[in-house]
């Protein structure tokens, strides 16, 4: 008989999962990232895990920050500087906080000509800077699957990833495996010895093709829309930079006298030894619950000393280290 499953709380098992990523493999997770194009904000993928590609260097010294994907598609160049707004073809609002953005992280470099402003690229971009995008959908107990099966058919038909995985904690059946859509890759994942098993090995799926998004669900039908190749490399494109500016330690420290961070940089209790989640374990309906100062985390220092990411590049602008970057 199968080990029981100790059934982790989704979020430690997914902060395990990324610690682990981050430590044995060359990949930038990020958590909690938007993946659906037609209806965005539908469909948000547990881990994002971008695969650099051989220009990654040249990408990681503009900036440490996500670079707008409105302002990479622009036609604003390097050459002479244009009226912020001829360099964009979309709404102007849309082109603003593209163009505000994008001069604040140092991609955009502005001037001024008569009270107008006008803007240039500091720096070419790099396409190639990541060659994969691979989707992880967290499931610690399989018993309990929610929408697990209709998420893992959007991401397939959409195929906005190159790969997509499900993790989990649980022993993975035959019959598991067979209500799975067959492209979908299965890791057996232990989040206290981070142990990782290939149960199956995700297949290649077609980002350079029409995709297929369900965007309403009915009991008779379901109501799909066509995602062109141009609307996913937009999408692909704008998931690179916000898994690359955000990472996967984007949460606030509790507030707690009990509160720390371990070696990876994940919120623990040290009453309850144990990662915790602050959003929905801690405070003051917690019994062990004593107000302080949330510990201090160097989350630039971790993930610069683990992964190909620079924290404040030669390339970019200089600013105060701060959280804002990560909300």
């Amino acid at each position: 008989m199968p080990a029981p499953v100790s059934s982790p709380s989704e979020f430690a098992f997914e902060l395990a999962l990324c610690a682990r990523l981050e430590q044995t493999t060359d990949w930038l997770p990020a958590r909690q990232l938007g993946a659906s194009v037609a209806s965005p904000g539908s469909r948000i993928i547990d881990v994002c895990a971008v695969v650099p590609g051989p220009e990654f260097d040249e990408r990681a010294r503009i900036t440490d920050s996500e670079i707008p994907a409105t302002a990479i598609e622009s036609d604003v160049g390097a050459g002479s500087a244009v009226f912020w707004r001829d360099g964009f073809d979309c709404h102007p609002a849309r082109a603003r906080r593209a163009t505000d953005r994008a001069v604040e992280v140092g991609f955009f470099e502005s001037e001024r000509r008569r009270s107008r402003e006008y803007v240039r690229r500091a720096a070419r971009y790099p396409h190639d800077w990541f060659s994969r995008l691979v989707g992880i959908e967290n499931k610690p107990d399989l018993g309990s699957p929610g929408d697990l099966l209709r998420q893992l058919r959007l991401d397939v038909s959409l195929a906005v990833f190159d790969e997509v995985i499900l993790s989990t904690e649980s022993y993975v059946t035959g019959a598991h495996l067979n209500r799975i859509p067959g492209e979908v890759g299965v890791w057996r994942f232990d989040p206290d010895t981070g142990d990782r098993e290939v149960v199956r090995e995700p297949q290649p799926l077609s980002p350079g093709s029409t995709g297929v998004e369900p965007t309403e669900y009915h009991s008779l039908h379901t109501d799909v829309a066509l995602v062109s190749p141009a609307e996913k490399r937009t999408a692909r494109l704008r998931l690179a930079e916000r898994a690359y500016g955000k990472g996967w330690r984007a949460y606030d420290l509790p507030a707690c006298a009990h509160a720390r961070a371990d070696a990876d940089g994940r919120p623990a209790c040290a009453h309850f030894d144990r990662v915790v989640d602050p959003g929905s374990e801690c405070g003051a309906d917690c019994s062990a619950f004593e107000a302080a100062d949330p510990p201090e985390l160097d989350r630039d220092g971790l993930r610069e000393s683990r992964t190909g990411w620079v924290a404040d590049p030669a390339g970019a602008v200089r600013r105060q280290s701060g959280l804002d970057r990560y909300f």
